[in-house]
């Protein structure tokens, strides 16, 4: 969840998905003011009112920031065979600004959609079973879009050495950080 103590109140937030890792009535509560924008998926606002509806492939203009709605899902079951995101159910997000775009995967695995992004200076890709996709299969995703920096989150228990190893070469910028403070 995070800690969000001493933060500005937010002008805007976006919301990827229905799990309580990604909406947190709680902590978007803390975090907004009058007049933030909440943008999130259809699933999210049943749930959660007051967000404004952005659907996989809408964009919309908020502020100085373009918001593009990439789809996010599993491309295949977890173990027990259940899928764990449908798709169409939630969001990335590619938000441009200053002219520079950064994706934010959300609990995806490497799908067509992800691959297909162009022209991303800056990617956060997740990472970690049996939620998403394994480390060698994130690095491969990324290979695909060739961002020019690219942030493992959603990692934890993951071995980002296979990442790094996995990206090796390829002229694309790994940077860890910590996000599981210990």
């Amino acid at each position: 969840q995070g800690v969000y103590d001493g933060l500005p109140p937010a002008d805007y937030i976006l919301i990827t998905d229905i799990h309580g890792d990604h909406m947190a009535p709680a902590v978007v509560d803390k975090l907004k003011k009058v007049g933030t924008v909440i943008l999130a998926p259809k699933a999210v606002a049943d749930k959660m009112p007051g967000c404004t509806v952005i659907s996989n492939g809408e964009t919309r203009t908020i502020g100085d920031f373009k918001v593009e709605a990439i789809p996010m899902y599993n491309l295949k079951p977890a173990a027990n065979g259940t899928i764990l995101h449908d798709k169409g159910r939630g969001n990335g997000y590619v938000l441009t600004y200053g002219g520079k775009r950064f994706y934010f995967s959300g609990d995806t695995e490497g799908t067509p959609e992800m691959r297909a992004l162009r022209h991303i200076d800056v990617a956060f890709v997740c990472m970690n079973l049996p939620y998403t996709m394994p480390p060698d299969a994130a690095a491969e995703a990324v290979r695909a879009f060739h961002p020019a920096i690219v942030y493992p989150y959603h990692y934890n228990g993951s071995d980002l050495s296979v990442f790094e190893k996995g990206l090796a070469g390829s002229g694309i910028e790994v940077r860890i950080c910590e996000w599981y403070p210990k």
